[in-house]
C-alpha cells in the first residue's frame, strides 16, 4: 500500500509488464513452411557411362547465400545410365518453385552427342510431373527457368 501511496505508476507498469509477458508467452511458435515431396528421374536412350548429374535437395536459406556458392547447394553426381536405367533422387522441399532443379550432362568435352532424344529428365513435385526435358548434349527440369 505504501509504494502504491508514493509511487502509484510503480504498480501499473508492474501490471502491464506481467500482462506483456503473458502475452509473449502465450504466442504462437513460427509456423513452419509446408514441405513438399521432389523426385528426379534421369535417363538416356543409349548407354553412358558417368553422366554429370546436378540436382538440388535442399531449399538454400536466401538467394544471396546461394549465389555466393551455388555449388554448396547443388550437389554432383555420377551415373551409368541407359535405357531402363535411370537415376533417381528423392528430396524435400519447402519453396519447389524456386529451388527444385536437376541437370544431366556429358561426363567430358570429347563425347560425342547421343543419338535423338538422347537425355530425358523428369522433375514431379508432390506426385505432379511439373517439368521435363530432353536433348542430345544434356537436359535441364526446373519449375523456374534459370
Amino acid at each position: 500500500m505504501l509504494l502504491r501511496r508514493w509511487f502509484p505508476h510503480v504498480s501499473v507498469a508492474m501490471a502491464g509488464a506481467f500482462t506483456a509477458s503473458a502475452v509473449l508467452a502465450a504466442a504462437p511458435a513460427e509456423a513452419q513452411p509446408t514441405m513438399h515431396h521432389v523426385r528426379y528421374t534421369v535417363g538416356a536412350t543409349q548407354d553412358i557411362a558417368n553422366a554429370e548429374i546436378y540436382y538440388r535437395d535442399v531449399d538454400p536459406p536466401n538467394w544471396a547465400d546461394y549465389s555466393h556458392n551455388p555449388y554448396l547447394y547443388t550437389p554432383n553426381a555420377e551415373a551409368n545410365l541407359g535405357p531402363n536405367q535411370p537415376w533417381v533422387l528423392e528430396a524435400t522441399l519447402a519453396n519447389p518453385d524456386d529451388w527444385a532443379m536437376v541437370v544431366v550432362g556429358l561426363p567430358g568435352p570429347t563425347t560425342a552427342p547421343l543419338d535423338e532424344p538422347g537425355f530425358v529428365c523428369e522433375l514431379r513435385v508432390d506426385d505432379v510431373v511439373v517439368a521435363t526435358d530432353s536433348g542430345t548434349k544434356g537436359a535441364l527440369c526446373s519449375i523456374r527457368p534459370w
